[in-house]
């Protein structure tokens, strides 16, 4: 409606401007209900799936999802989007570009540090939805959530134990590998798992965190503190 309110009277330009504010109002209430009622599309971007409310809020290129034209020149790992390679080539290279502003620790990606951060704040935005136990990574929130339910998704290749969480099937494996890549710096001694390690390494030290309810003496691991305390019984 392109009209000049300087050829208008008062009453006509008042009459101008409730129209413009009623078709306005209209708009912005069309807008709310599509909001409500039009969920935002989900587009596969990559290996990811992101969620855009149109396609021009897509900032790179999409491409089929078994598509992966990108790939690492040394380890021969593929990726269907190029960001994606360059995120994967900082673990070869070492390059950690996200710092923590609160201690001196430096992370490769991006969602890493922000991870970390929590650690300082105490956010906890992860809920179990059972028990109502908050976590400060989704990750951990997933992996949790298995204890729920008994699910064990990672399976052992070399005999039939399974794991709730990737990490202890990890472990599990150095001990068909033989693999001992914990050492100590006081002796030497090899270990293979990061557990193992500290519970050794309080064998060099007085540290003693296990302590009785009973009498009050403390040892330096907690096989020790149970040996004890059938002295009790």
């Amino acid at each position: 409606m392109d009209i000049r309110m300087s050829e208008l009277t008062v009453k006509e330009e008042i009459e101008v401007l409730d129209e413009q504010l009623k078709i306005q109002s209209l708009e912005i209430k069309l807008k709310e209900e599509i909001e409500i009622y039009v969920e935002p599309i989900a587009f596969t971007v990559g290996s990811c799936l992101v969620k855009y409310e149109k396609l021009a809020d897509i900032n790179h290129q999409i491409t089929p999802t078994a598509e992966k034209p990108y790939q690492c020149r040394q380890c021969d790992k593929e990726f269907s989007c190029n960001s994606s390679l360059i995120r994967h080539k900082r673990t070869h290279a070492g390059e950690k570009p996200y710092q923590c502003t609160k201690c001196d620790k430096a992370f490769s990606h991006k969602f890493i540090l922000i991870e970390h951060q929590r650690t300082h704040t105490g956010e906890k935005p992860y809920q179990c939805c059972q028990c109502y136990q908050t976590f400060t990574q989704n990750n951990s929130l997933k992996n949790h959530k298995r204890t729920h339910t008994g699910e064990k998704p990672y399976q052992c290749s070399h005999c039939d134990k399974a794991f709730a969480r990737k990490y202890n099937l990890i472990e599990h494996q150095r001990t068909h590998s033989g693999e001992k890549p914990y050492q100590c710096s006081q002796c030497y001694r090899a270990f293979a798992q990061n557990i193992s390690l500290k519970k050794h390494q309080r064998t060099h030290t007085v540290e003693k965190p296990y302590q009785c309810g009973q009498c009050n003496k403390a040892f330096s691991q907690n096989s020790g503190l149970k040996i004890h305390q059938k002295t009790h019984q």
